[in-house]
């Protein structure tokens, strides 16, 4: 079966007060905004073909930001007014891929689990939604406008509703079009809507876990606990590269931005600057950007010549963009000429620069390859180059 999500996150959040991040669904709990914790929840599914997102006709950049990578993954709609409509237009924007059945969750519950989404996916069936929820354990009290108890209600077979509740996509989408069609606008959630079409909804056991984000002290929780879980397993991710070049009559070469007086250059892309090109697919590496003949093909005469610094600062970019910090990075040269050494404290301090690190942040070696093969010959030489970088978030579960 095709299933689908549409994920509901229009709202202006304003029980949840003001913030200079926008509402709720955009501001920062362990390094990310809550809309993208709960994105990566759903696109990690294997079970989830499509998803939807609804946002406010406001907030396109501030999805952007939040969403990141994982915007070219989803179809971005606009809402409306209440969330029954902006669920309504989720609903609409899947009529082409016409799916079997259709999750729809809130964008400021960003602790769903996989193990909640494959229960209430594998409980659907042609005719039936399921709700996810939890059994009520607090004693309910019914009060009038007086404010004075009234009366004690019984809480055997009352539960507390979450998200995702999932349908049949052509009765809830057929459900929700009804509702419109008499302006009705006052229906809670989802599974109201499908009990008053006669719609049949089972219910799961949801996940304590699963809270929604409603008010400032829930965002300030949530960032607590998942900087605890960061702390434990920070995103820490290593990327390597490996680049060589030969050698043709010239009089010096480029090695790690500093230029040596040499009887012959390096032939190849721009300045043919081995441990810089090396540097930069390590860096790339980190973030599953593909290499530098992605960004640069060497087919490209704007490159010929061009400093390789420039290749470096680029994949940096591409780091910090993703709120990137570099840890360190390490070249290892690898030549029977020229030495490296006399110039290594030259090349230290312009890798500094550009990645924007101490210098005792960078490493630079330099071996032979014992007169074996190409480098041996004195024919070329080549680089080794790894790169350690610090994510925002933590490692996935």
């Amino acid at each position: 079966m095709r299933v689908a999500a549409v994920i509901v996150a229009a709202g202006r959040g304003e029980r949840a007060g003001q913030s200079v991040e926008g509402p709720k669904q955009y501001r920062k709990i362990g390094g990310e905004a809550v809309l993208a914790h709960t994105l990566r929840a759903f696109l990690g599914c294997p079970f989830i073909h499509d998803v939807i997102v609804v946002i406010h006709k406001e907030d396109k950049s501030l999805f952007a930001q939040a969403a990141g990578d994982y915007a070219a993954r989803v179809t971005c709609v606009t809402g409306g007014p209440t969330r029954q409509e902006s669920t309504r237009l989720g609903l609409l924007a899947l009529k082409d891929q016409a799916p079997d059945h259709v999750l729809i969750h809130d964008g400021v519950r960003p602790f769903i689990s996989t193990d909640l989404l494959e229960r209430v996916i594998f409980n659907l069936t042609p005719h039936i939604g399921v709700l996810p929820v939890l059994a009520v354990s607090d004693t309910l009290k019914a009060a009038g406008h007086d404010a004075m108890v009234s009366a004690t209600v019984p809480r055997a077979g009352l539960y507390a509703a979450q998200t995702p509740q999932a349908f049949p996509y052509g009765p809830i989408m057929a459900a929700h079009d009804a509702a419109f069609a008499i302006g009705r606008s006052d229906f809670t959630d989802d599974s109201a809507i499908a009990e008053w079409q006669g719609l049949p909804v089972r219910i799961v056991e949801g996940s304590a876990d699963n809270t929604k984000l409603t008010w400032a002290k829930d965002i300030d929780m949530a960032d607590d606990r998942l900087s605890q879980r960061h702390a434990a397993f920070p995103d820490v991710r290593t990327g390597n590269g490996y680049d060589v070049h030969s050698f043709e009559p010239g009089n010096g070469v480029t090695l790690a931005g500093v230029f040596i007086e040499h009887d012959r250059k390096l032939n190849g892309h721009s300045d043919a600057d081995v441990a810089l090109h090396a540097l930069t697919d390590a860096l790339l590496a980190t973030r599953g950007a593909g290499d530098i003949g992605t960004h640069f093909p060497p087919s490209d005469p704007q490159w010929k010549g061009a400093a390789s610094h420039i290749f470096v600062e680029h994949a940096v970019r591409i780091v910090k963009a993703a709120g990137g910090r570099i840890a360190n990075a390490d070249i290892t040269l690898i030549c029977e000429e020229p030495k490296v050494g006399p110039h290594r404290e030259a090349m230290t301090a312009a890798l500094s620069k550009m990645l924007g690190i101490t210098p005792d942040r960078v490493s630079v070696k330099a071996t032979t390859n014992e007169k074996m093969g190409f480098i041996g010959r004195k024919e070329g030489i080549a680089a080794i180059a790894t790169a350690s970088v610090i994510y925002p978030g933590g490692l996935p579960e």
